[in-house]
């Protein structure tokens, strides 16, 4: 017989929903008011980004692909480019990290790194075909260089803080069930 630690007023799964809204959303402002205004050469963090794949990595979340629809409508709103390149890029990298969720289970600190690492390259490859259709000329050498490749190093950089964060988030929506 098991009970667990908390009654909750809603499900966690609907509840872990409804937290993503406010989670995202201050990530969002967080990232466009204060973490763009200290980029490493052109690049910046992806605050949101690092928080899908960080939630996306906890064993017991369900709600993976609420967060990505959330955060990439979010990002697709205060972004310039069309609402469909975030998602596009989020929906990619979230399924990345549910493929390392299931191979790489038992180390997920290493899959959050493989994740933002690979991630990055998605969504600066989305972003750049998505500028390229549209006519915006950006060398591709120059973009990696200088854009790409800063970005990567500031999202592995804050890959830790953020999977800890999250982490802990989990560990409150989805509480370990004690024996009784």
């Amino acid at each position: 017989m098991s009970t667990t630690t908390t009654t909750r007023l809603f499900p966690a799964s609907t509840l872990a929903t409804l937290i993503a809204i406010p989670v995202l959303g201050g990530l969002m402002i967080l990232q466009t008011s204060l973490v763009s205004r200290f980029p490493l050469l052109r690049g910046t963090t992806d605050l949101v980004m690092l928080a899908l794949i960080a939630w996306t990595l906890q064993k017991k979340v369900t709600t993976a692909w609420q967060w990505c629809l959330i955060g990439g409508f979010m990002f697709g709103i205060a972004s310039a480019l069309p609402v469909a390149a975030p998602l596009v890029s989020y929906a990619l990298i979230t399924w990345l990290a549910l493929v390392f969720r299931r191979r790489v289970w038992q180390v997920p600190l290493l899959a959050m790194f493989a994740t933002t690492f690979l991630g990055t390259f998605i969504s600066h490859a989305v972003s750049y075909v998505t500028l390229a259709l549209f006519g915006v000329p950006l060398p591709l050498v120059e973009a990696f260089n200088l854009i790409t490749l800063p970005s990567m190093l500031l999202n592995l950089l804050m890959a830790v803080p953020i999977y800890a964060l999250i982490s802990d988030l989990a560990k409150w929506l989805h509480p370990e069930e004690l024996e009784v």
